[in-house]
Protein backbone atom coordinates (compact mmCIF):
# COMPACT_ATOMS: atom_id res chain seq x y z
CA UNK A 1 0.00 0.00 0.00
CA UNK A 2 2.70 2.32 -0.54
CA UNK A 3 0.92 4.17 -3.20
CA UNK A 4 -1.38 5.21 -0.68
CA UNK A 5 0.39 8.67 0.47
CA UNK A 6 -1.13 11.10 2.23
CA UNK A 7 -0.39 14.91 0.60
CA UNK A 8 -1.45 16.01 4.31
CA UNK A 9 -2.72 19.12 3.42
CA UNK A 10 -3.30 21.70 6.09
CA UNK A 11 -4.85 24.40 3.89
CA UNK A 12 -7.24 25.09 1.46
CA UNK A 13 -4.70 25.04 -1.84
CA UNK A 14 -0.81 23.76 -1.74
CA UNK A 15 1.63 23.14 -4.65
CA UNK A 16 3.22 19.28 -4.29
CA UNK A 17 5.50 17.55 -6.22
CA UNK A 18 5.82 18.44 -10.26
CA UNK A 19 3.82 21.22 -10.20
CA UNK A 20 0.57 19.66 -9.31
CA UNK A 21 -2.09 22.38 -7.41
CA UNK A 22 -3.68 21.08 -5.15
CA UNK A 23 -7.13 22.72 -4.40
CA UNK A 24 -9.89 21.74 -1.33
CA UNK A 25 -12.06 24.84 -1.46
CA UNK A 26 -12.20 28.16 -2.67
CA UNK A 27 -11.83 28.65 -6.74
CA UNK A 28 -9.27 29.29 -9.35
CA UNK A 29 -9.31 30.27 -12.82
CA UNK A 30 -11.60 27.56 -13.81
CA UNK A 31 -12.76 25.83 -10.85
CA UNK A 32 -15.59 27.03 -8.15
CA UNK A 33 -15.64 24.92 -4.90
CA UNK A 34 -17.99 24.92 -1.69
CA UNK A 35 -18.96 22.88 0.78
CA UNK A 36 -21.51 23.17 3.88
CA UNK A 37 -22.15 21.41 6.49
CA UNK A 38 -25.37 19.83 7.16
CA UNK A 39 -27.98 19.84 10.04
CA UNK A 40 -26.81 15.82 11.06
CA UNK A 41 -23.99 16.69 12.75
CA UNK A 42 -19.99 16.29 11.56
CA UNK A 43 -19.46 17.25 7.82
CA UNK A 44 -19.13 13.66 6.17
CA UNK A 45 -18.00 15.19 2.68
CA UNK A 46 -14.92 16.12 1.68
CA UNK A 47 -13.66 17.08 -1.93
CA UNK A 48 -10.54 17.61 -4.18
CA UNK A 49 -9.16 19.48 -7.39
CA UNK A 50 -5.64 18.60 -8.51
CA UNK A 51 -4.62 20.93 -11.53
CA UNK A 52 -1.85 19.93 -13.59
CA UNK A 53 -2.23 16.46 -12.87
CA UNK A 54 0.51 14.14 -12.97
CA UNK A 55 2.78 17.30 -14.12
CA UNK A 56 0.89 18.01 -17.04
CA UNK A 57 -0.88 21.73 -17.85
CA UNK A 58 -4.39 20.09 -19.84
CA UNK A 59 -5.11 17.66 -16.97
CA UNK A 60 -6.78 18.23 -14.40
CA UNK A 61 -8.32 15.84 -11.37
CA UNK A 62 -11.66 16.30 -9.63
CA UNK A 63 -13.23 14.33 -6.95
CA UNK A 64 -16.14 14.26 -4.42
CA UNK A 65 -16.56 11.93 -1.88
CA UNK A 66 -19.66 11.42 0.80
CA UNK A 67 -19.28 9.33 3.78
CA UNK A 68 -21.52 7.55 5.46
CA UNK A 69 -21.64 5.63 9.00
CA UNK A 70 -20.01 6.16 12.33
CA UNK A 71 -16.36 6.79 10.45
CA UNK A 72 -17.96 8.51 7.39
CA UNK A 73 -16.06 11.82 7.71
CA UNK A 74 -12.79 10.11 8.17
CA UNK A 75 -13.37 7.71 4.85
CA UNK A 76 -14.50 11.03 2.99
CA UNK A 77 -11.07 12.74 4.34
CA UNK A 78 -8.66 9.44 3.80
CA UNK A 79 -10.12 8.91 0.12
CA UNK A 80 -9.85 12.54 -0.59
CA UNK A 81 -6.02 12.78 0.50
CA UNK A 82 -5.18 9.80 -0.69
CA UNK A 83 -7.06 8.54 -4.28
CA UNK A 84 -5.73 11.03 -6.62
CA UNK A 85 -1.87 10.31 -5.09
CA UNK A 86 -2.36 6.32 -5.79
CA UNK A 87 -4.59 7.26 -9.27
CA UNK A 88 -1.74 9.17 -10.63
CA UNK A 89 0.94 6.53 -8.80
CA UNK A 90 -1.13 4.08 -11.17
CA UNK A 91 -1.33 6.43 -14.32
CA UNK A 92 2.72 6.98 -14.22
CA UNK A 93 3.87 3.72 -13.80
CA UNK A 94 1.71 2.10 -16.51
CA UNK A 95 2.76 4.55 -18.91
CA UNK A 96 6.41 3.70 -18.14
CA UNK A 97 5.71 0.04 -19.08
CA UNK A 98 3.89 0.97 -22.29
CA UNK A 99 6.99 3.46 -22.89
CA UNK A 100 9.16 0.39 -22.45
CA UNK A 101 7.80 -2.23 -24.60
CA UNK A 102 7.04 0.18 -27.51
CA UNK A 103 3.52 -0.93 -28.02
CA UNK A 104 2.08 -0.36 -31.00
CA UNK A 105 -1.38 -0.11 -29.88
CA UNK A 106 -1.44 1.84 -27.27
CA UNK A 107 -2.92 4.71 -28.85
CA UNK A 108 -6.30 2.62 -30.52
CA UNK A 109 -9.47 3.83 -28.49
CA UNK A 110 -10.39 -0.02 -27.01
CA UNK A 111 -6.54 0.10 -25.56
CA UNK A 112 -6.96 3.74 -24.40
CA UNK A 113 -10.51 3.01 -22.95
CA UNK A 114 -9.16 -0.87 -21.49
CA UNK A 115 -5.78 1.14 -19.90
CA UNK A 116 -8.51 3.79 -17.81
CA UNK A 117 -10.38 0.85 -16.34
CA UNK A 118 -7.23 -0.80 -15.29
CA UNK A 119 -6.06 2.36 -13.67
CA UNK A 120 -9.00 3.25 -12.25
CA UNK A 121 -10.15 -0.25 -10.79
CA UNK A 122 -6.73 -0.55 -9.69
CA UNK A 123 -6.47 2.95 -7.35
CA UNK A 124 -9.92 2.19 -6.16
CA UNK A 125 -9.09 -1.45 -4.73
CA UNK A 126 -5.55 -0.05 -3.46
CA UNK A 127 -7.77 2.84 -1.94
CA UNK A 128 -10.10 -0.14 -0.42
CA UNK A 129 -7.16 -2.33 1.41
CA UNK A 130 -5.74 1.04 2.43
CA UNK A 131 -9.33 2.15 4.04
CA UNK A 132 -9.81 -1.32 5.70
CA UNK A 133 -6.52 -1.01 7.25
CA UNK A 134 -6.26 2.35 8.47
CA UNK A 135 -9.83 3.24 8.96
CA UNK A 136 -12.19 0.90 9.64
CA UNK A 137 -10.98 -2.46 11.00
CA UNK A 138 -13.82 -3.85 12.14
CA UNK A 139 -15.67 -3.58 9.16
CA UNK A 140 -18.78 -1.95 10.61
CA UNK A 141 -17.70 1.63 10.83
CA UNK A 142 -19.36 3.13 7.24
CA UNK A 143 -17.95 3.80 4.33
CA UNK A 144 -17.98 6.38 1.42
CA UNK A 145 -19.24 7.35 -2.17
CA UNK A 146 -16.83 9.38 -4.77
CA UNK A 147 -17.61 10.74 -7.77
CA UNK A 148 -14.36 11.49 -9.88
CA UNK A 149 -13.56 13.51 -13.10
CA UNK A 150 -9.76 13.64 -15.01
CA UNK A 151 -9.97 15.68 -17.95
CA UNK A 152 -7.24 15.46 -19.89
CA UNK A 153 -7.37 18.04 -22.99
CA UNK A 154 -11.03 17.63 -24.65
CA UNK A 155 -11.13 13.90 -23.11
CA UNK A 156 -12.93 12.92 -20.51
CA UNK A 157 -13.06 10.46 -17.94
CA UNK A 158 -15.34 9.91 -15.31
CA UNK A 159 -15.24 7.23 -12.27
CA UNK A 160 -18.27 6.92 -10.30
CA UNK A 161 -18.71 4.92 -7.25
CA UNK A 162 -22.33 6.03 -5.68
CA UNK A 163 -24.60 8.06 -6.00
CA UNK A 164 -22.89 11.37 -6.10
CA UNK A 165 -23.12 12.75 -10.03
CA UNK A 166 -21.37 14.85 -12.79
CA UNK A 167 -23.43 16.86 -15.24
CA UNK A 168 -22.22 18.18 -17.97
CA UNK A 169 -23.79 21.86 -19.17
CA UNK A 170 -23.65 22.21 -22.86
CA UNK A 171 -25.72 25.06 -25.43
CA UNK A 172 -27.70 24.37 -28.14
CA UNK A 173 -27.06 26.48 -31.50
CA UNK A 174 -30.23 28.47 -30.06
CA UNK A 175 -27.43 29.38 -27.00
CA UNK A 176 -30.21 27.06 -24.98
CA UNK A 177 -28.15 25.12 -21.85
CA UNK A 178 -28.82 21.61 -22.00
CA UNK A 179 -27.89 19.16 -19.14
CA UNK A 180 -25.74 16.08 -19.69
CA UNK A 181 -25.43 13.48 -16.93
CA UNK A 182 -21.93 12.21 -17.34
CA UNK A 183 -22.28 9.37 -14.76
CA UNK A 184 -24.95 6.94 -13.76
CA UNK A 185 -26.20 6.80 -10.37
CA UNK A 186 -25.18 3.22 -8.84
CA UNK A 187 -27.83 2.29 -6.79
CA UNK A 188 -29.94 -0.67 -5.56
CA UNK A 189 -32.77 0.70 -7.64
CA UNK A 190 -30.64 -0.60 -11.05
CA UNK A 191 -31.45 -3.66 -12.06
CA UNK A 192 -27.69 -4.50 -12.94
CA UNK A 193 -26.67 -3.90 -9.62
CA UNK A 194 -29.34 -5.14 -7.51
CA UNK A 195 -28.80 -8.67 -9.44
CA UNK A 196 -25.05 -8.91 -8.82
CA UNK A 197 -25.94 -8.04 -4.66
CA UNK A 198 -28.61 -10.94 -4.65
CA UNK A 199 -26.61 -13.47 -6.83
CA UNK A 200 -23.56 -12.75 -4.07
CA UNK A 201 -26.21 -13.62 -1.15
CA UNK A 202 -26.84 -9.65 -0.56
CA UNK A 203 -30.48 -8.72 0.17
CA UNK A 204 -32.13 -6.04 -1.66
CA UNK A 205 -35.47 -4.46 -0.57
CA UNK A 206 -36.81 -1.19 1.11
CA UNK A 207 -37.34 -0.26 4.90
CA UNK A 208 -41.24 -0.10 5.90
CA UNK A 209 -40.34 3.44 7.39
CA UNK A 210 -38.51 4.76 3.81
CA UNK A 211 -40.68 2.76 1.18
CA UNK A 212 -39.32 4.35 -2.25
CA UNK A 213 -35.48 3.75 -1.45
CA UNK A 214 -34.17 0.07 -1.99
CA UNK A 215 -31.53 -0.85 -0.06
CA UNK A 216 -28.41 -3.73 0.48
CA UNK A 217 -29.03 -5.99 3.46
CA UNK A 218 -27.18 -8.40 5.09
CA UNK A 219 -28.55 -12.21 4.26
CA UNK A 220 -29.29 -12.19 7.90
CA UNK A 221 -30.31 -9.24 10.24
CA UNK A 222 -31.77 -5.71 9.31
CA UNK A 223 -28.17 -3.97 8.64
CA UNK A 224 -26.91 -2.13 7.35
CA UNK A 225 -29.64 -0.82 5.12
CA UNK A 226 -27.32 0.62 2.63
CA UNK A 227 -28.86 2.95 -0.44
CA UNK A 228 -26.20 2.82 -2.76
CA UNK A 229 -24.76 -0.60 -4.37
CA UNK A 230 -21.27 0.64 -5.38
CA UNK A 231 -18.72 2.32 -2.12
CA UNK A 232 -15.22 2.29 -0.18
CA UNK A 233 -15.49 0.35 2.93
CA UNK A 234 -18.82 -1.08 4.37
CA UNK A 235 -16.78 -3.93 4.23
CA UNK A 236 -19.39 -6.35 6.14
CA UNK A 237 -21.02 -6.05 2.43
CA UNK A 238 -18.22 -6.71 0.35
CA UNK A 239 -18.58 -10.26 0.00
CA UNK A 240 -22.36 -9.90 -0.62
CA UNK A 241 -22.10 -7.56 -3.64
CA UNK A 242 -21.63 -4.00 -2.74
CA UNK A 243 -18.35 -3.17 -5.18
CA UNK A 244 -15.88 -0.65 -4.75
CA UNK A 245 -15.04 -1.07 -8.74
CA UNK A 246 -15.95 2.12 -10.08
CA UNK A 247 -18.49 2.37 -13.59
CA UNK A 248 -16.71 4.36 -15.20
CA UNK A 249 -17.76 6.24 -18.82
CA UNK A 250 -15.96 8.68 -21.38
CA UNK A 251 -16.74 12.04 -23.58
CA UNK A 252 -14.82 14.03 -25.78
CA UNK A 253 -15.79 17.85 -25.22
CA UNK A 254 -16.95 19.98 -27.75
CA UNK A 255 -16.84 23.63 -28.34
CA UNK A 256 -20.23 23.78 -27.48
CA UNK A 257 -19.79 22.26 -23.74
CA UNK A 258 -19.62 25.43 -21.30
CA UNK A 259 -18.84 23.22 -17.42
CA UNK A 260 -19.18 20.48 -15.28
CA UNK A 261 -20.40 20.11 -12.20
CA UNK A 262 -19.51 17.20 -9.47
CA UNK A 263 -21.58 17.11 -6.23
CA UNK A 264 -22.85 14.64 -3.63
CA UNK A 265 -26.54 13.81 -3.18
CA UNK A 266 -27.22 16.32 -0.85
CA UNK A 267 -27.53 18.45 -4.26
CA UNK A 268 -28.96 15.99 -6.46
CA UNK A 269 -31.80 15.10 -4.19
CA UNK A 270 -33.35 18.14 -3.75
CA UNK A 271 -32.34 19.93 -7.31
CA UNK A 272 -32.99 18.70 -10.80
CA UNK A 273 -29.75 18.36 -13.38
CA UNK A 274 -31.63 21.48 -14.95
CA UNK A 275 -31.81 23.53 -11.44
CA UNK A 276 -27.95 22.75 -11.09
CA UNK A 277 -26.62 23.98 -14.40
CA UNK A 278 -29.26 27.10 -14.45
CA UNK A 279 -27.82 28.21 -11.00
CA UNK A 280 -24.26 27.75 -11.98
CA UNK A 281 -24.99 29.77 -15.41
CA UNK A 282 -26.51 32.79 -13.66
CA UNK A 283 -23.55 33.03 -10.85
CA UNK A 284 -22.49 36.76 -11.35
CA UNK A 285 -18.87 35.53 -11.01
CA UNK A 286 -17.78 32.05 -12.12
CA UNK A 287 -15.70 31.77 -8.36
CA UNK A 288 -19.17 32.15 -6.75
CA UNK A 289 -21.02 29.63 -8.49
CA UNK A 290 -20.44 26.24 -6.00
CA UNK A 291 -21.43 28.88 -3.19
CA UNK A 292 -24.68 29.52 -4.65
CA UNK A 293 -25.40 26.19 -6.09
CA UNK A 294 -25.08 24.82 -2.42
CA UNK A 295 -27.39 27.73 -0.74
CA UNK A 296 -29.87 27.05 -3.19
CA UNK A 297 -29.65 23.42 -2.35
CA UNK A 298 -29.74 24.01 1.74
CA UNK A 299 -32.96 25.85 1.26
CA UNK A 300 -34.36 23.58 -1.56
CA UNK A 301 -33.80 20.71 1.96
CA UNK A 302 -35.31 23.35 4.35
CA UNK A 303 -38.55 24.29 1.83
CA UNK A 304 -39.52 20.49 0.36
CA UNK A 305 -38.16 18.84 4.09
CA UNK A 306 -39.32 21.08 6.89
CA UNK A 307 -39.25 17.96 9.28
CA UNK A 308 -35.96 16.26 8.27
CA UNK A 309 -32.54 16.93 8.80
CA UNK A 310 -30.37 18.60 6.32
CA UNK A 311 -27.81 16.61 4.26
CA UNK A 312 -24.00 17.83 4.23
CA UNK A 313 -23.75 19.37 0.68
CA UNK A 314 -20.28 19.95 -1.55
CA UNK A 315 -19.97 21.31 -5.40
CA UNK A 316 -17.35 21.42 -7.65
CA UNK A 317 -18.03 23.53 -10.93
CA UNK A 318 -15.25 23.01 -13.51
CA UNK A 319 -15.31 25.62 -16.32
CA UNK A 320 -14.08 24.58 -19.83
CA UNK A 321 -13.59 28.16 -21.95
CA UNK A 322 -12.71 31.48 -20.92
CA UNK A 323 -15.92 33.04 -22.09
CA UNK A 324 -16.77 34.38 -18.55
CA UNK A 325 -14.63 37.25 -17.80
CA UNK A 326 -15.94 38.24 -14.04
CA UNK A 327 -13.86 35.12 -12.29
Amino acid sequence: MGSCCSIQVECNQKIIDGGTRVILNGSSKYVSMYIQKGSKGINQDAMTVWENFNGDEDTIFCGVFDGHGPRGHKFAQSIRDNLPSTLSTTIKMSQQNVSNENDANATNKSTYNDSWEEHFSSSFNQMDEHLAKNVDTDGLCGGCVAITLIKQGDQLIIGNLGDSRAVLCTKEDNNQLIPIQLSVDMVPDVPSESNRVIKCGGRVFAAEQDPDVKRIWMPEGDCPGLAMSRAFGDFCLKDYGLSSVPDLSYRKLTEQDEFIVLASDGIWNVLSNEDVINEVASAPKRSLAAKLLVKRAVKAWKNKYPFYYVDDCSAICLFLNDDQVNV
